[in-house]
């Protein structure tokens, strides 16, 4: 292991796959209605949530998530594009790297960040949505999460609205002392 880097455990991978996947549920039916007979995002979140259910990680997460990701690059239009990442997003989680590189946050909290900015586009670019569905993030956060999350280097700004989201989301759960969400 390189200086900085460190171990992640299959619970702990499960937990950053589980907070993606229900992300990517919640959206999920945006992608659905503009592309009806696509299937891929929905097999990536399936993939993710047999992982997530106790399945070793092979490579249909990896695969899934790449059909997904492409499902997402034909899409048409940003929200559908944003959910059918999201569902990639979702399936890759099994494999974060446990690397301490700011971009590897992206893999734990883009999910979510998408999902916020899906809920501006539906209400006609309204940020308050956004911020809104952030809250419901960090209510689902769980302490596992935060604590993997807190190993890596803080979320790049960047300069688009999903990446502002993340970094909004990453610094709010990175300063809370307990985690809100319990749920698994």
């Amino acid at each position: 292991m390189a200086p900085g880097d460190f171990h992640l455990t299959m619970d702990e991978l499960r937990a950053v796959a589980h907070y993606a996947a229900q992300h990517a549920e919640d959206v999920l039916p945006v992608f659905e209605h503009a592309v009806p007979d696509d299937p891929r995002p929905r097999a990536a979140i399936a993939a993710a949530r047999a992982f997530v259910d106790g399945a070793r990680r092979t490579n249909l997460q990896r695969v899934t998530s790449l059909d997904a990701h492409r499902a997402a690059r034909a899409a048409p239009g940003e929200a559908a594009r944003l959910a059918a990442r999201a569902a990639g997003d979702a399936a890759s989680a099994a494999y974060l790297h446990p690397i301490a590189r700011a971009t590897q946050v992206g893999h734990i909290l883009r999910a979510a960040a998408s999902a916020a900015r899906v809920g501006e586009i539906q209400a006609g670019g309204d940020p308050a949505a956004g911020e809104a569905l952030l809250d419901r993030s960090r209510r689902r956060a769980t302490p596992v999460l935060v604590g993997v999350l807190r190993r890596y280097p803080p979320a790049p700004g960047g300069g688009g609205r999903v990446a502002r989201l993340m970094s909004t989301l990453d610094g709010s759960l990175r300063g809370t002392a307990a985690c809100p969400g319990t749920a698994r």
